[in-house]
């Protein structure tokens, strides 16, 4: 059965490992929905987030593969457990003042926040899980979207360090 996974992968923080992760992923023919890549609480070590679909047997697969690469350190299937993932998103959105209390009615709702306003425009910070991102993009199309940025997702298994 295909679902989506989350993947976690501790890598040496060195030039190129971004490349030949993401470079592993396309020649196998695997999409990566969503990367991010930061720091990890190690030093010289980051920590890759990868959003993928594919069955059980593709995940393995994937997993074996990113082990073959030398600075790979550690590959997790975060979907596996209960996680924590989040998602940020900048939307600038046309905003006439007549329109703006109909749309920071929305942005309340989704506990968003107003970092920017224009003459004829917001943009609008919202922080949660990709379908509340996706509920908020929405409900604020009809408005119009001038302009859309996503992070991509990071996640973190819940609960003790395994």
């Amino acid at each position: 059965m295909i679902t989506k996974h989350t993947i976690s992968i501790l890598v040496n923080n060195q030039p190129g490992v971004l490349q030949r992760v993401s470079g592993l992923f396309g020649r196998r023919g695997y999409n990566i929905e969503s990367i991010t890549v930061g720091e990890s609480e190690e030093v010289g070590l980051s920590r890759m987030v990868i959003v993928t679909e594919g069955d059980d047997n593709t995940l393995e697969q994937i997993s074996k593969q990113l082990y073959k690469l030398i600075d790979v350190i550690k590959v997790i299937d975060l979907s596996k457990n209960p996680m924590v993932a989040r998602e940020l998103a900048l939307i600038k959105v046309n905003s006439e003042p007549a329109q703006r209390p109909e749309i920071l009615g929305i942005v309340d709702t989704f506990r968003a926040a107003v970092v920017d306003i224009g003459p004829s425009s917001l943009i609008v910070q919202t922080i949660g899980d990709s379908e509340k991102i996706d509920a908020m993009i929405e409900l604020l199309r009809p408005y119009g979207i001038r302009e859309l940025s996503r992070t991509g997702v990071t996640a973190m298994i819940r609960g003790a360090i395994k």
